[in-house]
């Protein structure tokens, strides 16, 4: 079978296909990039920055899953907040997404740690907190009637309440219980448990989004990858077309965007819908690699230089370098799992060994 792949490759060779050569590239770089060298700061301040991660190991009944999150903060020496948790996860289809709000809710909350009880001037976060807010519900499982008749006051006072109490771990299943969210016992219907804590795991995910954003000029939102072509409405990434074309420091066009207005919140629906994001991109260094960039407020061309220099002042190889250690501290490897298991005691066949029979 193998000789039979290798031979399609030979034959589709090149059929993803490169820019077309008679495209006028300096044309579409004359106004959207600019190349430019970037200073470091000497502004004294704080810098956090904070990434997440999950794994799973697949079992015949269930998942043995692990979720963390961790932020470095850098206040003249490196300080560290961690949140972690393991789960046992039924087999259900959508189980990438509710591990990601796991994470996500996991990452915040470190966050807001890091903000409130250190009292940072900025907060660096691996990912797009705007395209969060376009996808901020669920995908992979229907509103449950139970929870979308209880989308109250009630609701939010108690997570608002409960949240301001629990600073590690998550809130939704104390609340799903003692408010009695599910329609049926836990044990009779393991999917539709799944549903009711993806949904409700959602909306902790965005109750604690208000609350970051509402220190919103300390939050800086960086991306080494985004499928986002609005700069140069090509068939390829911006920053995959920026990386291709231009080698040298320099900064792009500023834009400012606001959530789709096709986004529909439960709680906080004008506060997200108020919002306005500057969006750029930027190279710290030549030769490496652009980065997106977005601050969840509407920022001016001279405050986006500022912040690019903060960035530069810690950047390594023309990446933050706490974001870069974030990442490799808190990612669970595979073999982290299996010693997992082992401290856990957990042994249940797989259905992969007859593999080797």
């Amino acid at each position: 079978m193998l000789n039979s792949l290798y031979e399609k490759a030979i034959a589709k060779r090149g059929f993803f296909h490169d820019i077309d050569s008679d495209t006028n590239v300096e044309s579409q770089l004359d106004y959207n990039w600019f190349n430019r060298f970037i200073d470091e700061s000497t502004d004294d301040f704080s810098i956090a920055a904070g990434d997440g991660s999950f794994n799973k190991k697949k079992f015949l009944t269930s998942n043995f899953c692990a979720v963390g999150a961790e932020s470095i903060i850098y206040d003249g020496e490196i300080k560290k907040i961690d949140d972690s948790d393991i789960f046992e996860i039924p087999n259900v289809s959508f189980l990438d997404e509710l591990l990601s709000n796991y994470m996500a809710i996991f990452e915040l909350k470190c966050a807001l740690r890091a903000l409130k009880e250190y009292d940072v001037d900025y907060y660096m976060f691996d990912g797009s907190i705007l395209g969060d807010l376009q996808n901020a519900y669920p995908r992979g499982a229907s509103l449950p009637s139970k929870i979308r008749d209880n989308l109250d006051d009630v609701l939010l006072n108690e997570f608002e309440r409960r949240l301001s109490l629990r600073k590690f771990g998550l809130v939704f299943p104390e609340i799903r219980d003692s408010l009695k969210l599910m329609d049926l016992p836990k044990s009779d219907d393991f999917n539709k448990t799944e549903e009711f804590n993806l949904q409700l795991a959602s909306i902790e995910k965005i109750i604690l989004l208000r609350e970051i954003l509402n220190h919103r000029r300390k939050i800086i939102s960086i991306s080494k990858t985004s499928s986002d072509n609005e700069l140069f409405h090509w068939n390829i990434p911006d920053i995959a077309f920026l990386d291709k074309f231009t080698k040298k420091q320099g900064i792009s066009v500023i834009k400012y965007r606001q959530v789709f207005s096709r986004a529909a919140f439960p709680f906080y629906n004008d506060f997200f819908k108020g919002l306005t994001f500057t969006v750029f991109y930027v190279r710290l260094q030549d030769n490496k690699n652009v980065l997106k960039v977005e601050l969840p407020y509407k920022a001016s061309k001279e405050e986006v230089f500022r912040i690019i220099e903060k960035i530069n002042v810690l950047s390594v190889q023309g990446y933050p370098y706490l974001l870069n250690k974030a990442h490799n501290d808190v990612v669970i490897t595979d073999r982290n799992m299996k010693e997992l298991l082992k401290i856990a005691k957990i042994y249940e066949t797989t259905n992969r060994e007859v593999m080797s029979w």
